[in-house]
């Protein structure tokens, strides 16, 4: 893991909000992020969370017959007692978020309870739901869904982490977080105004990088990766974590 900065030089919440609410998305550093995790617990089973995505099962549900992508899922309630996991169900995008995928309830298989129920993933939504909330303080329940995401590359064809193209998710507010990649080139995140126009790109390149989204402003998209050396296995791991407001 890397080194934890000074903190004289760590981004606070309130200025995580701030970047948000001007731009709609904020990149952050695994230098950065990795503190602000570290301030909900620690990630005493960090090793065990990076080594949950190894023998994910395939998405079986691409439309356009890509079998690049492993997936694991779970679901969340957060509200002012804390975090809950809920009970396994299918998840749903309609076709104006998703048009290679929606309108099809899509059963994955579950995030286990050791990662699911785990300090890092305690850290991950703690500081989802304080960041959210503050963003949005008369929210007080969301719907949380969280995805672990393995995007692989072979010689002759890409992985698509985005293969629906450039996008919202149809949620309030979107963290993705690398967790591992292994030789693969490009795989770079573009955000993207309603009206097309490029407002950024990065690449996260160091576990803990990650970006926060208010999806109800941008759109993003991430670049197909392919492999440095077609021999060897090349795959892009990362976590989603998506919060959408309920009404009271």
């Amino acid at each position: 893991m890397s080194a934890a900065p000074e903190p004289s030089t760590l981004p606070s919440v309130a200025e995580l909000v701030a970047g948000l609410q001007r731009a709609g998305h904020v990149f952050l550093t695994a230098d950065a992020m990795q503190p602000l995790l570290t301030a909900q617990g620690a990630l005493t089973d960090w090793p065990a969370f990076v080594a949950s995505w190894d023998g994910m099962p395939i998405d079986t549900y691409m439309a356009d017959g890509g079998r690049y992508r492993r997936r694991l899922y779970a679901v969340y309630a957060a509200d002012d007692t804390g975090r809950h996991r809920g009970a396994h169900q299918p998840h749903y995008q309609g076709l104006e978020y998703n048009p290679l995928n929606g309108d099809v309830a899509r059963w994955f298989e579950p995030i286990t309870p050791a990662i699911g129920d785990g300090p890092t993933m305690h850290a991950v939504l703690g500081f989802c739901h304080g960041l959210f909330g503050r963003l949005a303080p008369a929210t007080r329940r969301w719907h949380v869904e969280v995805h672990q995401f393995r995007i692989e590359a072979v010689s002759g064809e890409s992985g698509k982490p985005t293969p629906e193209g450039v996008h919202r998710d149809g949620v309030d507010y979107v963290l993705v977080l690398l967790v591992r990649r292994h030789n693969i080139a490009s795989g770079t995140t573009t955000i993207h105004s309603p009206d097309g126009a490029d407002l950024g790109s990065f690449t996260l390149q160091k576990p803990f990088d990650a970006t926060l989204i208010d999806d109800r402003r941008v759109y993003h998209g991430v670049t197909p990766v392919q492999p440095i050396d077609a021999a060897q296995p090349a795959f892009r791991d990362v976590l989603v974590v998506t919060f959408r407001g309920l009404a009271a």
